[in-house]
């Protein structure tokens, strides 16, 4: 279509009269209808090439772009109170274990009282060593006790004959001192024997090996007949008063958030009843190979748990209020973790999180979110930066697997 021809056509019939009117008056007056009329005419001309070169597509850009946007289920998460849990995995094994071996001269072994798995009390005989030959320097040693008596018994009635015959002046002064010293060196020598006597039996006894405290008997490593010495090692090892403990490796950041006295549901392999116990004691050093640590978590006696067993805990950290969200809306690249958040102009922006524990609810968001944000839920793998979405809000309890 034409329009400046037509455009033209229309203005000639009012321009002319106005050209060629006397009453204009002057020619400056004229002029000034000139200027007009071609600014009508300019206006006339551009609007023509507006409406000649405008675009259907241009017109609906943004319509376009909305309609092709894609999209995807945003979850608000708010912010729950959430107990934390740590998982750890250690060993069982007695709280204070007790080492037995020989503590005398050691011999042949002649009984053993006790086995593995056994309650003992404090001081009670696990093994008898032989003490036939102890037995007989024991005899000979009391033997040995009523010769040096009949000796100070001589020497006293000795010192006693002199002490009368001095005073007739039969016996010098110097005599009665030596019989006074033959008899103090003869109660002397009683006395010797009297100790001699109690250190072979105090020896002999000592060829028992003997709990040193009440417990459970955890291992037993000797036989009737064998031969024992301090040189032969542990021959029991008692838990004392049967009480256990599970020795928990940690990360040294999970070692941090833990404390005396937290507790913990210890579970054995092998079963699935779980044990309560509590943090007694946290390592004061961190490996320097393996980066962790040691929680020793206090246990009562049960059957179910053997001392070097394997077991899992989970440790009650304590409470925290914070944003969690199902593990679908969490990503992670070089650059840590990470979720898309969704504007009020239904942008897509990327935020950096850190996340803490994982419960059976979801990850909770330790650092990152404020809890009102729309976050995308799933789909984040296909989304950039800047993208404009479709916005679709999805359950606040969707699982954390999801």
């Amino acid at each position: 279509m034409n329009y400046e021809t037509t455009i033209r056509s229309e203005l000639r019939p009012a321009i002319e009269p106005a050209i060629s009117d006397g009453d204009l008056g002057s020619r400056g007056g004229g002029q000034r209808r000139l200027m007009i009329v071609a600014a009508v005419i300019a206006l006339a001309l551009g609007l023509g090439w507006y409406f000649m070169h405008k675009s259907p597509a241009a017109t609906d850009a943004a319509a376009a772009r909305s309609a092709q946007a894609q999209s995807v289920s945003v979850i608000t998460p708010g912010r729950s109170s959430v107990t934390g849990s740590i998982t750890a995995s250690g060993t069982i094994a007695a709280r204070r274990e007790m080492p037995v071996g020989a503590a005398g001269e050691g011999g042949r072994v002649v009984s053993v009282l006790v086995d593995a798995g056994d309650w003992v009390q404090a001081g009670q005989v696990l093994a008898v060593v032989d003490r036939a030959v102890q037995t007989q320097q024991i005899a000979g040693q009391a033997a040995n006790i009523e010769v040096q008596r009949a000796n100070a018994r001589i020497a006293q009635s000795n010192l006693d004959r002199a002490l009368k015959l001095v005073e007739r002046g039969f016996i010098s002064k110097a005599d009665v001192d030596r019989l006074t010293a033959t008899r103090d060196a003869a109660v002397a020598q009683v006395r010797v024997a009297a100790a001699a006597l109690e250190q072979l039996r105090a020896s002999t006894a000592r060829l028992n090996i003997v709990a040193p405290a009440a417990g459970l008997v955890l291992t037993r490593g000797v036989e009737p007949g064998q031969i024992v010495s301090p040189g032969s090692g542990v021959l029991f090892r008692i838990a004392k008063d049967g009480q256990l403990e599970m020795q928990a490796r940690l990360a040294e950041n999970d070692l941090a958030r833990l404390s005396v006295g937290q507790s913990a549901d210890v579970t054995p392999v092998g079963t699935a009843k779980a044990f309560t116990g509590q943090i007694w004691q946290l390592s004061p050093t961190i490996d320097t190979q393996t980066r962790e640590g040691i929680a020793r978590i206090a246990l009562g006696y049960d059957r179910a748990l053997r001392p070097g067993g394997f077991a899992s805990a989970q440790i009650r950290s304590g409470s925290v209020t914070a944003p969690m969200l199902p593990e679908s809306a969490i990503l992670s690249d070089q650059q840590g973790a990470f979720v898309y958040v969704v504007d009020q102009n239904n942008k897509v922006s990327r935020r950096a999180v850190k996340t803490g524990d994982v419960t059976a609810q979801g990850i909770v968001v330790s650092e990152g979110l404020a809890g009102n944000e729309r976050v995308v839920l799933r789909a984040g793998g296909f989304l950039n930066p800047g993208d404009v979405v479709r916005p679709v809000a999805a359950s606040a309890a969707t699982p954390a697997g999801s």
